[in-house]
């Protein structure tokens, strides 16, 4: 898909181009160039053009044929089913040890391999489909918004909380720190929503709280913001402190490698470490360097900001857009915690892309951007 939709963008047809598109462009661009400057361009050719697929190709899919809110709640409802088939399984790994789908897929061709038989409470992590049971709650928790607001949009309470149970119960069995703090976001926001709906000083007054919670940790506390979230946002909290170990070592080698990376190198740490780095937005600029740290960030701030400011939205834009939102706020905090790969980063970065269409919606005529009026998708 990414050779037509990379024709679609620049043809204009799924609206303008925007900053977050170019940026995560350049963040392609830019982590290709330090690939080759790291490791050659002999070994720079695979990883690059795979990064260059599953980066732009994953966030144009999204950002060209996701452009009107039929599409986005046709994206929620597919995410909510994708997540209701795979909770029996997911039970059922927790109960019995066994990964029944992955067993069934390894049985016909090479698959994720088993993360391992890793129990908590009594319980094995579940991970299903994925690569690890952190990814699995990752991304099945990433169903929790968009199903309460968009799938659950004027339905009635009991099957609106029924779904929205549903999808909670299923990334909980991965009984990870990361997934469940993300739910666990995700609810507050969706409360705070609720409650404050009324008001037009919601977010403002709940911005203005956060910042003096950051002011607090900062003055008040011997840990730094960064260091406060990890250790009181983990399960085990020797997990949080060796979180903490890979900041503080992982952002020396960001300072000390600061315009290429390291690539796929080794990084300088205790000699017990693990070589596993779990914090994403870390983990892009030890490989790539500050700059592709920085445009990931800015394609991801772009795109955030500019659907939050976003003015004269009816009901059930307001409510979509609340929906998202909360969806990558709860992407971003995580990604301090987890590191994206594979499935996960893909996914994260189509969800990056399924809601620019909030920037181009024109509420005069109920068509996004790009879309001849008289087409007959609307908004309402």
């Amino acid at each position: 898909m990414l050779l037509p939709c990379l024709a679609k963008w620049i043809s204009g047809a799924s609206g303008r181009m925007r900053v977050s598109d170019i940026a995560l462009l350049l963040f392609c661009l830019w982590s290709a160039l330090s690939l080759v400057v790291v490791h050659g361009p002999e070994f720079a050719v695979k990883p690059a053009g795979i990064l260059l697929v599953e980066t732009m190709g994953a966030y144009l899919v999204a950002r060209c044929y996701i452009r009107d809110a039929d599409d986005f709640f046709n994206l929620a409802r597919m995410l909510f089913m994708i997540v209701a088939l795979l909770f029996p399984f997911a039970l059922l790994e927790a109960l019995t040890g066994r990964n029944v789908l992955l067993e069934l897929f390894a049985a016909i061709l090479p698959s994720n391999p088993d993360a391992g038989n890793d129990m908590r409470g009594g319980l094995r992590r579940a991970q299903v489909v994925f690569e690890h049971p952190i990814l699995f709650g990752v991304c099945a928790g990433s169903a929790l918004a968009l199903t309460h607001l968009v799938l659950g949009h004027r339905i009635p309470q009991l099957q609106r909380w029924l779904k929205t149970g549903l999808v909670g119960a299923t990334a909980l069995l991965s009984l990870s720190s990361a997934p469940i703090a993300g739910m666990v976001v995700q609810a507050a926001l969706i409360m705070w929503s609720a409650l404050f709906r009324k008001s037009p000083y919601c977010w403002k007054f709940l911005w203005c709280l956060f910042l003096a919670a950051y002011l607090a940790v900062l003055f008040g506390s011997n840990q730094t913001p960064v260091q406060f979230y990890i250790s009181h946002f983990t399960l085990d909290p020797g997990t949080g402190w060796y979180r903490i170990l890979i900041w503080e070592f992982g952002s020396a080698s960001v300072l000390d490698h600061p315009l290429f990376g390291i690539g796929y190198g080794d990084w300088a740490r205790m000699s017990w470490m693990t070589p596993s780095v779990d914090m994403f937005w870390l983990n892009i600029a030890m490989k790539f360097g500050i700059p592709a740290g920085l445009l990931l960030a800015l394609s991801f701030f772009a795109v955030f900001l500019g659907v939050s400011f976003r003015k004269g939205l009816d009901e059930r834009l307001v409510a979509y857009r609340t929906a998202y939102l909360i969806m990558i706020t709860a992407f971003f905090l995580a990604g301090w915690t987890v590191h994206y790969w594979g499935t996960a980063y893909t996914w994260f970065i189509f969800l990056l892309g399924s809601g620019v269409w909030l920037l181009d919606v024109r509420i005069d005529d109920g068509v996004p951007y790009g879309l001849d009026p008289s087409d007959d998708r609307r908004l309402t």
